[in-house]
């Protein structure tokens, strides 16, 4: 039996060892604390609100590598994700630069009303160290670290 292809053989790329994609633009989440949310990664994280659209409503953030869209829950009562039971987005993770920079991350959201899922450890063996929070609307958040 003949399998229905969207895209040619290969994909639409040059060729089958060469993605169309060059990385992401933008990530969009929903939030239930819209303000709090924004301010997680612009206090805690030192990104920057790149625009608002108070009417969509919507606050736009970034790194300067990276822009995450959050938009406000149209519901007084959003369902809460479950990672284990929802399709969708089980966790956002963030490369962090140094083992220093993880420590300080963490070391800021234990500060914070942030809940924190577990500390820095290394990732199975490692050499790479992460851990995991979870950001105000209850986003899955992992700050990761792979040296160089």
């Amino acid at each position: 039996m003949q399998q229905n292809r969207l895209l040619p053989k290969g994909g639409c790329g040059v060729n089958d060892r060469i993605p169309v994609t060059v990385g992401a633009h933008h990530i969009g989440l929903t939030v239930s604390r819209l303000e709090e949310s924004a301010n997680f990664f612009i206090e805690l994280l030192g990104w920057s609100e790149v625009r608002r659209d108070p009417d969509y409503p919507a606050i736009f953030i970034s790194d300067g590598n990276l822009m995450i869209t959050l938009w406000g829950a149209k519901s007084e009562n959003p369902q809460v994700f479950d990672k284990d039971n929802n399709v969708g987005l089980h966790h956002l993770a963030l490369r962090v630069k140094t083992f220093d920079d993880l420590d300080a991350i963490y070391k800021c959201i234990v500060e914070s009303d942030a809940k924190i899922e577990f500390s820095p450890e290394l990732l199975r063996d490692g050499p790479a160290k992460h851990m995991m929070c979870y950001e105000p609307s209850g986003i899955r958040v992992e700050f990761i670290c792979i040296p160089q």
